[in-house]
């Protein structure tokens, strides 16, 4: 019966201890990293000021491209929304085929591989970028 129960507090304990891995380090875990070197370090030879410096621009440049990626990812729910509009409009873009400037009605917007197309009424996939002019369709029947 002893067996056992030291078996099920073994078991408790690695539960415990599980944590969870991740396969790229955020500010917060190098901040972590940089207070426990300083924390750990020896006090006869502390870590040179230039070393630590090196350190504190790596953070400084760390949270500067983690601000970059969030404005990155807010630029792109713009251009969402800014495409969105789009639909039910029409647009005139320039056909490399044909070498004419086309018009037609948005049907849908696509959003792939952080690029934006537009779905045209006549079942062609333009870039958002590839859009000359948008008017809104006349209502007249003629």
């Amino acid at each position: 019966m002893a067996v056992n129960q030291v078996s099920s507090v073994n078991q408790s304990y690695y539960n415990e201890g599980k944590r969870e891995i991740k396969n790229e380090l955020g500010k917060d875990d190098f901040l972590k990293l940089l207070i426990t070197q300083l924390t750990h370090q020896d006090p006869l030879e502390p870590v040179s000021d230039t070393e630590f410096i090196a350190q504190m621009a790596q953070f400084s440049t760390l949270e500067q491209m983690t601000n970059v990626a969030k404005g990155v990812e807010s630029l792109l729910s713009v251009t969402k929304l800014n495409a969105q509009s789009y639909i039910g409009k029409e647009v005139i873009y320039y056909d490399d085929n044909t070498g004419l400037y086309q018009q037609s009605s948005v049907r849908s917007a696509l959003f792939e591989d952080g690029e934006v197309y537009l779905e045209l009424e006549n079942s062609k996939y333009i870039l958002l970028d590839e859009i000359k002019a948008v008017t809104t369709p006349s209502t007249d029947g003629g």
